[in-house]
């Protein structure tokens, strides 16, 4: 019944003590696996009321998780009045960043957003996805990559050196301001789920979407959180997540290697998300994913 609570109320979870909240629902999905944990006990026990007792959390689980396991995604073409994105962070210490960019070029997204990016590899994913997307526009470690031109770019200030850029990208149907964002990095350590970094750069991205006049906006990045991370709260209440509407699973991104917490995303508001998608491994060691979308 503790395991159950512990799910349904997951928002309450303070971070008062290291962190905890933010950690816990980091890795919420997971809290799955106590379900079969349980039921084992009670039959170790031979107690009848306490495997009645795991239809409680397993119930919970279903309720949270189980719309993620159906295939959401629309087979309705986006047709003129559509764009596909695309975000990857590209691990500045990637060993083959021209494998990356072509690999990222043929999922055929109109608008790329990478970051992680570093002064050597830069040049490399310019050269490389020039022919596909010959509009590009770099600010420290974040880049955009557009089939459409872009404008209006510029750095949102949410650390004390360049983590996240906007632009409008001016597509035939209109205008959309995208943002790519690579929020602070958090670590699980013996001070606990260091996130204030993270928190303090959230805080200062939802402002900048508060102040935002388009009325469509994406926004793709690494956020080092989940969606459910409630302390994420800031910007994930001004947006809705492309998975979660037009997914199938849980797409987890990060480690590549094996996947266990979905931390890139892509967010929109006003426009409607149609399917999404995680793509293949790269030479990083977080997972690209893409959604496409409808005006």
């Amino acid at each position: 019944m503790l395991c159950a609570a512990l799910m349904a109320l997951h928002s309450l979870v303070p971070n008062t003590a290291l962190n905890l909240g933010s950690l816990f629902q980091t890795v919420l999905p997971w809290t799955g696996l106590a379900v079969p944990l349980l039921l084992a006990l009670a039959a170790v026990r031979r107690s009848r009321l306490a495997a009645v007792a795991v239809l409680a959390p397993a119930l919970v689980w279903a309720v949270l998780f189980g719309p993620a396991l159906t295939d959401k995604r629309s087979t309705e073409a986006p047709g003129p009045t559509g764009l596909t994105v695309l975000s990857h962070n590209v691990d500045e210490a990637n060993p083959d960043p021209a494998g990356t960019a072509r690999a990222l070029a043929r999922a055929d997204a109109d608008v790329l957003a990478l970051v992680e990016l570093s002064e050597g590899s830069t040049p490399v994913y310019a050269r490389e996805l020039a022919a596909t997307h010959p509009h590009h526009a770099v600010l420290g470690g974040v880049g955009l990559w557009s089939r459409h031109r872009l404008t209006a770019v510029a750095e949102v200030e949410i650390m004390p050196w360049t983590r996240a850029l906007r632009a409008t990208a001016e597509t035939p149907e209109g205008p959309v301001a995208v943002y790519a964002a690579h929020l602070a990095s958090v670590r699980v350590s013996g001070a606990g789920f260091t996130t204030a970094r993270r928190n303090e750069a959230a805080g200062k991205l939802a402002a900048a979407l508060r102040a935002e006049p388009a009325p469509r906006v994406v926004v793709l990045g690494d956020f080092n959180g989940t969606y459910q991370d409630a302390a994420l709260a800031p910007v994930t209440s001004q947006l809705r997540s492309a998975q979660r509407e037009a997914g199938k699973g849980f797409g987890f991104t990060y480690p590549a290697a094996f996947p266990v917490v979905r931390i890139d995303d892509v967010l929109v508001r006003g426009v409607t998300p149609l399917a999404s998608w995680t793509l293949p491994a790269t030479g990083s060691d977080h997972r690209p994913v893409a959604a496409t979308l409808r005006f």
